[in-house]
């Protein structure tokens, strides 16, 4: 398990983080959200080094991180930072080995990555040949090949068409069922909410949520409502509207007496369609984080 404890971090009169604390257990796949500048690619650098915090620890199954260990992990940082005229088959075969794979695994480890990505037939190509899209494919494969015991992965999902997003949501849903501990941002919220099981939110470097999607969505202070009169979105003019999306749904308060509102609906017409549920994590988002 990987856990970040108390990590301060500043930049002249910048503060990056605050006190940041937050956990990624084995199996689990952590979506780690915020505004931009709230702190979490410094959070991600500082788990490998590449950051030193002034205050805090990250540990690694209750051991400091060094050097060697973190030889187990997998980083995709926000700056992409492959080799453009190397074959993308033996850049992969290369990079497994720094981290640790003998020659034969690595070589089979980097076919299998590009299969599983969809670049089979992409392995004597170059860095500098390929579409943003297939880079970032790469770029995925390179920090998952030698089979990482934590990903850490810095929007991953940027750039990728649909086809790229559900063969990478696929493989991280695959590398979780195994024991991997996954760290991802991203400010593609509805992907994040299908693929996750925890979420960490922070802002102005401080952490302000944190918990399993369940338990965030549970405890929000608002709920999601959807009603329909007549065929047509309606909205409750008894409630106390928290944010009307758009031609979308509704947030109201969590103790909204829903009976009352479904009383109105019907006054108003013929209710053909009513739904009273949790917020959504972009709904989490736009509650936690305050601008």
């Amino acid at each position: 398990m990987l856990e970040i404890r108390g990590l301060t971090k500043r930049f002249g009169d910048l503060t990056a983080l605050d006190d940041a604390s937050f956990e990624a257990r084995p199996g689990r796949i952590v979506g780690f959200l915020g505004p931009n500048g709230a702190g979490k690619t410094t959070a991600m650098r500082a788990v490998f080094g590449l950051v030193q915090p002034e205050a805090g620890e990250i540990l690694w199954q209750g051991q400091p991180v060094d050097t060697t260990t973190r030889l187990s992990f997998g980083y995709m940082p926000e700056e992409r930072g492959l080799y453009p005229k190397m074959k993308i088959g033996d850049q992969l075969t290369y990079l497994a080995r720094l981290s640790g794979l003998p020659p034969k695994r690595a070589a089979e480890a980097s076919t299998d990555w590009l299969g599983r990505l969809g670049l089979a037939d992409r392995a004597g190509a170059r860095i500098e040949q390929l579409s943003h899209g297939n880079k970032q494919r790469v770029q995925l494969a390179a920090a998952l090949v030698h089979g990482p015991a934590l990903a850490v992965l810095d929007e991953p999902f940027s750039g990728l068409d649909p086809l790229g997003t559900d063969a990478l949501a696929r493989e991280l849903r695959r590398l979780a069922a195994d024991g991997t501990s996954i760290v991802f941002s991203s400010h593609q919220l509805d992907l994040v909410q299908d693929v996750c099981q925890d979420v960490v939110i922070i802002d102005h470097g401080r952490v302000v949520r944190t918990g399993t999607l369940e338990q965030l969505r549970a405890g929000s202070r608002v709920r999601r409502v959807e009603v329909e009169v007549d065929g047509r979105r309606w909205v409750p003019g008894s409630a106390e509207l928290s944010v009307v999306d758009g031609d979308r749904h509704v947030l109201v308060p969590a103790d909204t007496d829903m009976e009352k509102v479904l009383a109105e609906a019907h006054q108003a017409g013929t209710v053909t369609s009513f739904a009273f549920e949790p917020p959504s994590l972009s709904d989490l988002f736009r509650e936690a984080v305050v601008r």
